[in-house]
């Protein structure tokens, strides 16, 4: 199967959220399923049925983090340089507005455009990859073309 990049930072947060699933979440939904199991007639049992609907939420959430990190390649962007590559800080400007903006290259699992973090699959970071400071690149987005020059790349 094919590798799935991503920071530490990211690889950390998936870490973290399969152990709290597994040991907070997970022994808590079994408490509850047996506490409404006690309460009689299943058929009718809403605290049941809802328990049991969180349980299989929780265990699908399980696999799919098993196999993320599984299949995880962390790179540490502190050893890299150059052009603009996964992992890159990149600082760039809207050629038409002049908006300055900052974005993280990062994977698809730990993207948050929000605060900087660009999926590595957007047509953004796939325009970015590869250029150095100074180049231009040109975007298609739902909106239109958008032009932006890149700043600086940091590899923090």
């Amino acid at each position: 199967m094919e590798k799935i990049p991503m920071t530490r930072r990211g690889f950390d947060a998936l870490d973290s959220e399969l152990k709290q699933l597994k040991s907070v979440e997970r022994p808590a939904i079994i408490r509850d399923i047996a506490e409404a199991r006690e309460h009689g007639d299943l058929s009718e049992n809403a605290e049941y049925h809802a328990a049991r609907e969180k349980q299989g939420f929780i265990e699908g959430r399980i696999k799919e983090l098993e196999g993320l990190l599984s299949l995880a390649e962390v790179i540490d962007p502190t050893k890299l340089s150059g052009s603009v590559k996964f992992g890159a800080t990149v600082a760039v400007v809207d050629e038409d507005t002049d908006e300055k903006k900052t974005y993280q290259i990062v994977g698809e699992t730990e993207a948050d455009i929000e605060n900087g973090l660009l999926n590595i699959r957007s047509p953004l970071a796939r325009a970015l990859i590869g250029k150095d400071e100074g180049d231009s690149v040109e975007v298609k987005t739902p909106g239109g073309t958008r032009s932006y020059e890149i700043l600086s790349i940091r590899y923090i």
